[in-house]
């Protein structure tokens, strides 16, 4: 007997059929072919393990360096920085708790915005549970942290400054470069989530002050499964422990057997951020402007959470006056897109970020994200500014207030 998961899977309709726009690229985009054809014969011709020393491994280990090049290359950083990993979380979990293991002696505070992601949260709040002092920074109505609240907040115990470079709902960037200028005067590490701002925005690991940054393969369309954490090596040099043991690889900071192919992938990725970047932004800018003022136009009573500050030029986070997600999601069943991160949809909560900046739960639970990415098209976005306006619409006129 087929299990309900396997046939609520085989009742999805045929992409090929009236396929949803997609538009929620902040939550994962689809693999470029150019990343796909450079990954393609590391799952089998050239299947060798980078440590092996033999033919087979030291092509797969020049492979893995190639990778370490091109991603640093969009960081500007030095290639040797760089550790591969599983993802973003991992990242910011060897950041975090792997600086609290070497430095945790000397200095107990960690200072983390309140609007990071729940990967940084997580570890905060797990760390604290474990005896570190915990800080978390409010943010004003658009997002951004108070930098005097931080000056007051970081002391000579604070190991660790949180700020996330661009957020994953609203796209508000973070004033990384002067939150590290604040943490360094007082010996303190500074720590970016960088994931969602990998290939939208330029990134500068020396001209942010970052001594860690965290990114992710899928948001800039490299497969899931594989990311990188930059590790500072000079001024300061930064000591990590390994979160994972049991191998020497990586300069022993993450042991287990190289995703070859993931890694080629991120490679080939940033190496195709880095040439289309000028591009891809002037073409998302076009088309995010269209699709707030088409939708702002159109739809009374609608308002930019974010709005008003440098934003991700991909990002719209829109909240609806009179609605509710639960109801205004089903209406647009022509759009693929969330209500915030999609670490947290599958839980009836109001998102931490909007509730942070200010937000009621009411105002939460009217608001949808809607993330743009390179294969997006006009088309769609005239198409997604009428989906939206009727869906608003329907839903307002459905809605039934009682006095």
């Amino acid at each position: 007997m087929r299990s309900a998961a396997y046939q609520r899977l085989h009742a999805i309709p045929s992409f090929t059929m009236a396929a949803p726009i997609y538009l929620d690229y902040n939550a994962t985009t689809p693999v470029a072919p150019a990343v796909v054809e450079a990954m393609t014969p590391f799952w089998t011709q050239h299947f060798g393990n980078p440590s092996s020393n033999h033919a087979y491994g030291w092509l797969a280990d020049e492979a893995v360096e190639q990778a370490r090049e091109q991603v640093a290359g969009l960081i500007e950083a030095e290639p040797r920085t760089l550790v591969f990993t599983s993802g973003a979380t991992e990242s910011c979990v060897l950041a975090m708790q792997g600086a609290g293991a070497v430095y945790g002696g000397k200095r107990d505070h960690l200072v983390v915005a309140a609007t990071e992601h729940k990967a940084v949260l997580a570890t905060a709040e797990a760390m604290a549970r474990d005896g570190f002092d915990l800080t978390i920074l409010p943010v004003d109505r658009s997002g951004l942290i108070d930098l005097d609240a931080l000056r007051e907040a970081v002391t000579d115990q604070t190991l660790l400054v949180a700020v996330m470079l661009a957020n994953n709902e609203t796209g508000v960037l973070g004033p990384v470069r002067e939150a590290s200028e604040i943490a360094h005067a007082k010996g303190a590490l500074l720590m970016t989530d960088a994931t969602q701002a990998l290939g939208k925005v330029p990134v500068d690991v020396d001209a942010l002050g970052a001594d860690l940054l965290a990114l992710s393969g899928h948001k800039c369309y490299a497969p899931k499964g594989v990311g990188a954490l930059f590790v500072r090596r000079r001024n300061p040099r930064v000591r990590l422990l390994p979160q994972i043991t049991g191998g020497a690889q990586q300069d022993g900071l993450r042991g287990g057997t190289l995703n070859v192919p993931g890694i080629v992938g991120l490679g080939a990725a940033a190496a195709l951020a880095q040439d289309h970047l000028g591009a891809d932004q002037t073409h998302l800018a076009t088309l995010r402007d269209r699709f707030e003022q088409g939708v702002l136009t159109r739809v009374p009573e609608t308002h930019v959470n974010g709005g008003g500050v440098e934003r991700l030029l991909n990002t719209s986070n829109l909240r609806f006056d009179g609605v509710t997600t639960a109801k205004l999601l089903p209406a647009m069943r022509g759009l693929a897109v969330s209500t915030g991160s999609a670490c947290q949809t599958k839980h009836a909560k109001p998102s931490h970020v909007l509730t942070a900046m200010g937000l009621s739960r009411e105002q939460s639970f009217a608001s949808v994200r809607f993330s743009l990415g390179r294969p997006t098209t006009e088309a769609e976005i005239d198409t997604a500014i009428e989906e939206v306006a009727s869906a608003v619409a329907a839903v307002r006129a459905s809605t039934v207030i009682v006095a």
